[in-house]
C-alpha cells in the first residue's frame, strides 16, 4: 500500500527532535530488520546526538549507550521513523523494511510511547490518503474525527506525562499541516488538463532546453535542490525508473531550484552523482514562472505532462511509489 511520505520522519512529531530532561541513563537497543536497506542503523536526537550501529554476526543491530529522555529518530538507509527513550529503556525493535511503517513493533522496557508513535505515524498517513480527493465538508468531518480519536488515545494510555504534552502539541501541528496540504492539493488538481506553463532553462550538458522541445512525449518533471534531503533520497528510485522506461515515449526532467550562487554546486552534484535524464537549472529558483505557476511550496515536487503539453498530474507520485510505475505502465504500454 502506497502512502505519502512527506511527514513521516521530519514532520511527524516535531520539526526538531526534543530532549526532555537532562539526566542520562543507560539504554539497551536492539533491532531485527528483515529486508533491510542498509548494514548500518543510525539513531539521531537533539543536541547533535548520534549513535551509529553496524549489523552484527547475528544479523542484529545492537548497542548500549547513554541518552537522556526524549524523542529520537532511527534511519535504515533512506527510511526513518521516530521513537521515544525513557530512563533505562530496553528497546527491542522488529520490522520489515519493505513495509516500513506498517510493521514497526517495539518490545521491552519503556516502549509504550514508541509503539504509540509508530501507530500515530500510520494513522496520519492513512488519514492523508483517505482525505485525498474528498469534498471540503467531508474532509472537515474526517479531520474532526481524527482530532477526537488522537486525544482519546493519548489520554487513555499509560504514557510519560511529558510525552503526552509533546504529542498534544504535535497533534495541533499535524492538523494545521493537513488543512494546508488539502488546500494545496485541491489547487493542484484544478491545474490538471490545462496547458502547462513552459520553461526554457540551462541544460547541464550545454545550451538550453524548452518544454516545447519535448512535445510528442510524456514528460515527468522532478523539482528539487541539492540542499534538499528528501529530494536526494528519491534519486536512486528515479534512476531505476529512468532505466526501466528507457527508450519509451517519455522524458525525465530534473529542474533544480537552487539559488544562483549554488550553480557550480549543482553542476558538480549532477556530475559526481552521474544523474541521468535531462538536468536543468531554473532561471529564478523558487520565483521562476514555471515553479510559481504550479504553486510549489515544498520539494521534491513531481509533475507529469502529456505529449500535447497539457498537465496530466500537477502533483504526481514520487519515484519511490509503486503507483507511479502503475500509471506509467498504463500510459506507455
Amino acid at each position: 500500500m502506497y502512502m505519502k511520505k512527506f511527514f513521516v520522519s521530519g514532520m511527524l512529531i516535531l520539526s526538531t527532535l526534543n530532549i526532555i530532561g537532562q539526566a542520562k541513563s543507560q539504554i539497551a537497543f536492539t533491532a531485527k530488520i528483515t529486508n533491510r536497506n542498509s548494514d548500518t542503523l543510525v539513531i539521531k536526537g537533539a543536541n547533535n546526538f548520534k549513535q551509529v550501529i553496524p549489523i552484527n554476526k547475528k544479523e542484529l543491530f545492537a548497542a548500549n549507550f547513554e541518552a537522556p529522555k526524549g524523542f529520537y529518530m532511527f534511519s535504515d538507509g533512506v527510511e526513518s521513523s521516530n521513537f521515544y527513550i525513557t530512563p533505562n529503556s530496553e528497546v527491542n525493535l522488529t520490522m520489515n523494511a519493505k513495509e516500513f511503517d506498517e510493521t514497526i513493533v517495539y518490545k521491552g522496557k519503556g516502549v509504550n510511547e514508541s509503539n504509540f508513535l509508530a501507530q500515530y505515524a500510520l494513522s496520519n498517513e492513512k488519514f492523508m490518503n483517505d482525505a485525498s480527493g474528498k469534498e471540503a465538508a467531508e474532509f472537515a468531518v474526517l479531520l474532526e474525527t481524527k482530532k477526537k480519536t488522537d486525544l482519546e488515545n493519548i489520554e487513555k494510555g499509560d504514557y510519560d506525562p511529558e510525552f503526552k504534552v509533546a504529542l498534544k502539541r504535535s497533534f495541533e501541528e499535524f492538523n494545521q499541516y493537513a488543512v494546508q496540504d488539502y488546500e494545496r492539493t485541491s489547487k493542484a488538481k484544478k491545474l490538471n488538463g490545462k496547458p502547462s506553463v513552459i520553461f526554457d532553462y540551462e541544460n547541464h550538458k550545454g545550451g538550453k532546453t524548452k518544454l516545447s522541445d519535448l512535445k510528442g512525449k510524456y514528460v515527468y518533471i522532478d523539482l528539487w535542490a541539492t540542499w534538499c534531503g528528501p529530494c536526494r533520497a528519491e534519486i536512486p528510485y528515479l534512476q531505476k525508473i529512468e532505466e526501466k522506461y528507457h527508450g519509451k515515449n517519455i522524458e525525465f526532467v530534473s529542474i533544480s531550484v537552487d539559488v544562483p550562487k549554488d550553480h557550480d554546486k549543482w553542476k558538480k552534484f549532477v556530475t559526481d552523482k552521474q544523474l541521468g535524464g535531462i538536468q536543468l537549472f531554473s532561471d529564478n529558483e523558487w520565483k521562476s514562472e514555471f515553479v510559481t505557476s504550479y504553486e510549489v511550496t515544498g520539494i521534491p515536487r513531481f509533475i507529469l505532462i502529456d505529449p500535447k503539453g497539457n498537465i496530466l498530474n500537477s502533483d504526481a507520485d514520487r519515484p519511490s511509489s509503486q503507483d507511479l510505475q502503475t500509471q506509467l505502465d498504463a500510459l506507455l504500454k
